[in-house]
């Protein structure tokens, strides 16, 4: 039985289809209801950042990048949880500063109950 607050849903946004179908099937095993987008873009235009409790996106994507997207789903929706997950080994492991605000940043390969313990810590803490 997971351990975070009943009838979460949580959004991925990630361009690599591989991930964002790995992403859905770890996130729904854990029994978080999941929206998956492949760009920024779309999420946006789905109009459901008023029904998500938490979001995890890519950063390099094409088009609207990952922090162009943390920057207007904050904008949106203040305080939404938001981890972000990134290929590149250039950037610092645990967390990332975007804005005024630090983000947890898991690199790939993440592991998935490492993963599942953030969003179910990101669900408890959600202002």
């Amino acid at each position: 039985m997971s351990q975070h607050p009943p009838g979460a849903i949580i959004a991925v946004v990630d361009d690599d289809e591989r991930i964002l179908g790995s992403l859905g099937i770890l996130l729904e095993s854990d029994d978080h209801s999941v929206r998956l987008f492949a760009t920024g873009a779309a999420l946006l235009e789905s109009h459901c950042l008023t029904e998500i409790n938490c979001l995890i996106s890519d950063i390099a994507m094409p088009g609207m990048n990952g922090f162009e997207l943390v920057q207007r789903v904050q904008a949106a929706r203040p305080g939404l949880p938001i981890i972000l997950i990134t290929g590149h080994s250039d950037l610092p492991n645990g967390s990332i500063q975007v804005g005024a605000r630090r983000y947890r940043l898991f690199k790939k390969p993440f592991d998935g109950p490492e993963l599942l313990q953030a969003v179910t810590q990101a669900l408890r803490t959600a202002t």
